[in-house]
């Protein structure tokens, strides 16, 4: 395959030959040859093989740099603070290759050799120690004729930490030199870009699903307010980025603040951001930072006191012993993190305990990082010692110390997180290289042995599949990153004071389900009173019936819960808006759902309408006996006196007003509505046409018993009366045909009185017809009114216009007081009013006109005589 190289890459190529080669000589008895014009001087640790892969550890805490003068040639860095953790993961790389060259399947007739370098957690040793992996550290390169030969190594696995990940992956980019990292920090999901890093891969998850493990934390506990801290590097920013964009597309919570913690340790700083941290609302932290962080941050909070938080740890520091102590617990206790997955590797154990020191190389030098793991373990120096060493009680190694005799989390292997990554990239290299060494032609990229090249393992990475010896199965997706699985981590705060840090559940992507959260509450550890999970929340949850309103300038979860107006509800939690009721619905109390709403009406089943019905009844009884005492006594002379067929007439008109009041008891319906008033305004004309008529005839009589009057008389026959009252009655139902007609009445369902209620009613249409209708029953009632009046002092025993006059003034004082009553009335209290009118003006007219005459036809037959009637008076009346 011919690799072609852009401009820029050819420029870098030659400054990398400007670093390592100071000149090339071809004589013609010796082949080209670069000399290397230095080297770095690494902590590291090497052994041969067919092929050689490099690794990058974090073997020493810190690094010192010496001062450039610019005048003469720099000094190297000087790294110390040993880190047991970091050469751990060494000896596991060393320990997977020496484990797969004892294997007869896995690279059958090749052996893996390494070249392991420290990177003192400082980009520019760590770029150092790369480019001296890709480029080799041989004093002299010896070139063959077609410049070509094994690349110094085929790959790297590491660096521990996203930035130096960035940098150096930048660089091996350029020529598909793979690496896989497997360390905490290199975990921003920036490095899943295959545009800028094709050849990165990484055995630990990306920011971004550790971040969307966090939220999926979140979420469970409903903690949606939340405080953030982050380093100020590319772990900590990436994060943040991603935690904020994740966390406003799932709805799902609020930050409180965004704090970046300093590298160093900066007071005024971290007390500012305790100061944030106290005054906020927010109960729970999440912090994407480094244990180095936690150190100097935890200690503005012991000095603050600052408790009742809790703690969310990133994969950072979830498991950092140096945090778990008995000064911290009381703050720490409790904390919730994700780690990387923890895993088992059987023979390690006994791998590490057979570490030997090279006594031969002496440790200062720094490039044996057996030898640091030794004098640092046993506390000692190997000779020669540094001056003054054993005069103040030092000890000398002798390199025979037995590792058994000391306590040392070193040989700790019950919790193999970072370790078991390392394990997993590097036989992930080993079977990539496996595929590719196998492969048939024409089937891949195919390479002997001799004539490797980084980038034909690159293609069998991409598609490298296997299962570990622990049953976890290995495999990159077109970003590089693993199938991601993280466990939950608890600490647990003992009785002593100390820690425990306890597996309570895990975090993984499904292909088929996606992500999925397991947690074991029961073994949850809660450093609360209560011993419950915290509130961690900006507004309680809009109950229903209530709707949220943000508040002004503050984030989402930040709201104001404000009651549904009546007649609207709403039946879900943290609802933005309420909805309408239907139209036969009203808002129940709590405003979270609908209710059918009460209906009223004058109903015969209330008291107030088993009142008016009985009341109605009654009338029409007492009409029905008076008639039958009437019809009973026909002959006798207070019957027959004034026409006895208007009295049978007026009896009859009123049984039906009596009646017609049953109309509006019950529920308004369109025929009863239409009936009501006709029914109504015809059975009181037809009352007061007959009351009007026997006024007028009292007064022909009157006027006929004088001289000259007797031809009055001939208008008023039995004939004309009949066609007086026909004639009246028929006027108002024209009325009330005209009304019906045009605009008649109709039943309403009326809400405007209580919300709460549907008061059924029926609405007049036209409110002109039914004042014509009101009007013309009282003209005629007046007119009776009046000419009763003019008649009441006729010199008779038994004088009825004085009867008629009093009835007329009860009828017309009732319905002159029901119009403001009617008016004022609301509902069904409406109809309750029209029919006490009906009822009060229908006793009053038969007690009134009728009650003297039953009282003399039953109580005082002596008086019901023609002359009893007409006294001394001769007066004459006439009979039917």
């Amino acid at each position: 395959m011919i690799v072609m190289y852009s401009r820029k890459d050819k420029i870098l190529l030659l400054l990398l030959l400007h670093l390592f080669c100071s000149h090339c000589s071809s004589p013609p008895t010796r082949p080209p040859s670069c000399r290397s014009q230095g080297q770095f001087h690494l902590s590291g640790m090497h052994k041969t093989g067919d092929v050689i892969l490099g690794g990058l550890f974090e073997i020493n805490f810190f690094s010192v740099f010496p001062d450039l003068s610019f005048t003469s040639e720099p000094q190297h860095p000087t790294c110390h603070g040993f880190d047991v953790l970091g050469f751990r993961q060494a000896q596991t790389m060393a320990f997977a290759v020496d484990e797969i060259n004892r294997n007869a399947e896995l690279l059958p007739n090749v052996t893996l050799g390494y070249s392991l370098y420290d990177n003192c957690v400082k980009l520019g040793i760590g770029f150092r120690a790369a480019l001296a992996l890709i480029s080799g550290q041989e004093e002299e390169i010896v070139m063959e004729d077609n410049c070509s030969g094994s690349p110094p190594v085929l790959a790297i696995v590491g660096d521990s930490s996203s930035t130096r990940c960035i940098a150096i992956s930048t660089v091996l980019g350029l020529y598909r030199v793979p690496m896989v990292s497997a360390h905490y920090f290199a975990t921003c999901s920036c490095l899943s870009d295959r545009q800028k890093f094709p050849s990165f891969f990484r055995t630990i998850p990306s920011d971004a699903f550790q971040v969307n493990a966090m939220i999926q934390i979140l979420k469970h506990f409903g903690w949606t307010w939340v405080g953030l801290l982050i380093s100020a590097d590319d772990y900590g920013l990436h994060a943040a980025k991603s935690f904020q964009s994740d966390l406003s597309l799932s709805d799902e919570g609020c930050l409180a603040y965004l704090e970046v913690l300093p590298w160093g340790n900066e007071p005024p700083e971290l007390r500012r951001i305790v100061d944030v941290m106290k005054a906020s609302t927010a109960r729970v932290v999440l912090v994407f930072a480094h244990e180095s962080h936690m150190i100097n941050l935890m200690e503005e909070v012991v000095r603050q006191n600052l408790t009742g938080l809790q703690w969310l740890a990133s994969e950072a520091w979830s498991t950092a012993a140096v945090l778990q102590t008995p000064d911290l617990m009381p703050y720490l206790g409790g904390t919730l993190g994700i780690a990387i997955r923890r895993g088992e590797i059987p023979g390690l154990r006994d791998f590490l305990l057979e570490i030997n020191p090279n006594i031969k190389h002496n440790s200062s030098s720094g490039n044996s990082m057996v030898n640091q793991f030794w004098e640092y373990t046993f506390q000692c120096r190997f000779a020669p010692p540094p001056a003054g060493w054993v005069e103040n009680g030092g000890k000398v190694c002798s390199g025979k110390e037995d590792l058994r005799t000391v306590e040392t989390e070193f040989l700790d292997i019950f919790n193999l997180r970072p370790e078991y990554n390392v394990y997993k990239a590097v036989y992930a290299l080993a079977h990539a290289l496996h595929d590719l060494l196998r492969c048939e032609p024409g089937s891949g990229s195919c390479a002997a042995l001799e004539t490797l090249e980084p980038w034909q393992l690159v293609y069998y990475l991409e598609r490298v599949n296997f299962t570990t010896s622990f049953g976890d199965q290995v495999s990159f997706d077109e970003n590089g990153d693993i199938l991601p699985i993280y466990d939950v981590m608890n600490w647990l705060r003992l009785p002593d004071g100390r820690a425990n840090v306890q597996n309570v559940g895990e975090v993984k992507m499904s292909a088929f389900s996606g992500e999925q959260l397991t947690l074991d509450g029961d073994k949850i550890f809660w450093n609360f009173e209560s011993k419950k999970p915290p509130r961690s929340v900006c507004s309680e949850n809009c109950p229903p019936g209530t709707r949220m309103v943000r508040k002004k300038g503050e984030p989402e979860c930040c709201f104001d819960c404000i009651p549904c107006s009546e007649g609207m509800v709403n039946n879900k939690t943290n609802s933005l808006e309420c909805f309408s009721c239907p139209e036969d619905y009203w808002s129940s109390p709590q405003r979270d759902h609908c209710v059918l709403r009460q209906t009223e009406f004058l109903s015969y089943q209330e008291p107030l309408g088993i009142c008016l019905t009985a009341a109605s009844l009654l009338g029409t009884f007492i009409c029905a006996v008076v008639l039958g005492i009437f019809i009973y006594h026909r002959s006798t002379p207070i019957v027959r006196a004034n026409n006895s067929e208007l009295s049978f007439q007026l009896l009859l008109s009123l049984q039906l007003c009596f009646l017609c009041s049953l109309l509006f008891i019950g529920r308004p319906r369109l025929w009863t509505c239409q009936l009501r008033h006709a029914a109504f305004g015809i059975s009181f004309v037809l009352c007061v046409s007959c009351i009007l008529v026997k006024t007028m005839v009292v007064l022909a009589v009157f006027k006929a018993s004088k001289p000259g009057g007797g031809a009055s008389l001939k208008w008023f026959g039995a004939s004309q009366q009949r066609g007086t009252v026909l004639v009246l009655t028929s006027v108002q139902a024209a009325i009330c045909t005209a009304w019906l007609v045009t605009n008649s009445p109709a039943p309403h369902k009326n809400t405007q009185y209580h919300n709460d209620k549907i008061v059924y009613e029926c609405v007049v249409g036209s409110t002109v017809g039914f004042s014509v209708l009101l009007g013309y029953i009282g003209l005629l009632a007046i007119l009776s009114f009046v000419l009763a009046f003019l008649a009441r002092n006729l010199p008779n025993n038994f004088n009825e216009a004085k009867l008629i006059t009093f009835s007329m003034l009860i009828f017309c004082a009732v319905w002159v007081a029901f119009v403001p009553a009617y008016v004022s009335s609301p509902g069904k209290y409406a109809d309750a009013v029209e029919v006490f009118a009906i009822l009060a003006s229908s006793f009053g007219l038969l007690m009134a006109l009728f009650g003297p005459k039953c009282y003399i036809i039953l109580l005082r037959p002596e008086r019901n005589t023609k002359k009893a009637l007409m006294g001394r008076s001769t007066i004459g009346t006439s009979e039917k």
